[in-house]
């Protein structure tokens, strides 16, 4: 038991560090960095270095696509002209992939094209319905690409690898001399979600009553929150987990009537929901989970300074430009009036809220020795916060400790 106490948030910390990087494009960590130094791949040499199954990499395998099948919808094929595709079958299938796959590999097309002028990435295997691949193979969902150049050029394979690996692919094994085996998560695996972020658009009440625009938040900031209870509160605004201010990405949108409410987050965002009427029934749940004719909670338009309940009559996607991961010192925020927590990824609030403490007790001391005015001025730069960085970086060593063998 006490081993499971210690475990548990070092795996949550892996888990919110991903959510955190999931903001912006590819692998991209804390402040914009200059260029470095790529190491390419060795022969066999896989990364990360855990088994492409497991929760450090593409996750577990939820089942083979066909095309009779409802997931068959998932898949989206790729026309990318800078991509060849060599479609042994020619049915088109290996242009088939999820979106997520689909956004590493147009990644990719672009560094190889940078890397290798005249050179093009080319793709040898993507979805697979013809069973040509071992059992629980991730081709079968649309989730896993074998590549090559379009020179078939051995030697230029190991840094393929590479490029792969900053592309932002979750798991790519330099498999042997003739391709790199290369996998993303799943679209509705918790893993997989893109992290828990929110438009740059979305508004946010401060504690005079007045909004503004998440993407405007400073340190400093007073927001309006709540507890689980449903108790509206001022709370201190802490940092951005994440935060693009460029990115298009695609938002689930829950809107409601009476009142009228349209709340835009990513799918493994938490919202907090009832399910009845009944107060004490408050829960967090992905938005992916919630489901029409459940309730979120939302300010009042009569009573601006209650929560009231409001049915999710409607549930949609729509695009929009920036993408911000708030954190308050409540772990709570009202934006766009409806009540939703600053985590994702994992489906427990109390359990993500537990590992920001230090976050909170770092904000506490500078209000104690009077720095919070003098570090309002200062604007956070795109990127992942330090601190999920971190905690990313405290996870993978825990994984990397780990002995696996590969899986494609």
């Amino acid at each position: 038991m006490v081993l499971m106490r210690v475990m548990l948030p070092v795996s949550l910390c892996l888990l919110l560090a991903s959510a955190g990087s999931g903001c912006g494009p590819g692998r991209g960590y804390g402040k914009r960095r200059h260029p470095k130094k790529l190491t390419p791949l060795s022969l066999k040499q896989f990364i990360p270095n855990v088994a492409e199954k497991t929760l450090g990499a593409s996750g577990k395998y939820e089942g083979k696509i066909t095309r009779n099948s409802e997931r068959f919808k998932d898949l989206t094929p790729n026309y990318n002209p800078d991509i060849i595709f060599k479609d042994e079958e020619n049915t088109n299938a290996d242009r088939l992939m999820t979106q997520r796959c689909k956004d590493k590999l147009n990644s990719l097309a672009i560094s190889v094209m940078n890397q290798w002028p005249g050179v093009k990435l080319r793709v040898t295997e993507g979805w697979d319905e013809d069973g040509h691949h071992s059992e629980e193979s991730l081709h079968y969902e649309g989730r896993a690409v074998d590549i090559t150049t379009s020179d078939r050029d051995k030697s230029k394979y190991g840094m393929l690898s590479r490029l792969a690996v900053e592309a932002g692919f979750d798991w790519v094994y330099y498999e042997s001399k003739a391709h790199i085996h290369c996998s993303v998560k799943a679209e509705n695996s918790v893993a997989a979600k893109s992290g828990g972020c929110l438009p740059g658009s979305s508004v946010v009440i401060l504690a005079d009553g007045s909004t503004k625009p998440l993407k405007d938040l400073q340190f400093g900031d007073k927001v309006l929150a709540a507890d689980q209870q449903g108790n509206l509160v001022p709370s201190d605004f802490l940092m951005f987990m994440d935060q693009d201010r460029q990115i298009m990405r695609e938002f689930h949108v829950l809107e409601t009537d009476k009142p009228h409410r349209r709340l835009s987050l990513t799918p493994a965002h938490l919202v907090f929901v009832m399910n009845s009427t009944n107060s004490s029934d408050i829960r967090a749940v992905f938005a992916s989970n919630v489901r029409v004719g459940q309730r979120l909670l939302v300010v009042g338009n009569e009573q601006p300074d209650h929560l009231i309940p409001a049915k999710v009559t409607r549930i949609y996607v729509e695009q929009y430009e920036g993408s911000y991961a708030p954190v308050t010192s409540h772990g709570t925020i009202i934006v766009d009036r409806v009540f939703a927590s600053c985590y994702a990824v994992v489906e427990d609030h109390d359990l993500a809220h537990w590992v920001f403490v230090p976050v909170r007790l770092w904000r506490s001391l500078l209000s104690l020795v009077g720095m919070v005015k003098e570090l309002s001025s200062v604007h956070q730069a795109d990127g992942v916060h330090w601190y999920p960085e971190l905690l990313y970086h405290v996870g993978s060593w825990l994984l990397d400790s780990r002995s696996f063998h590969p899986q494609s």
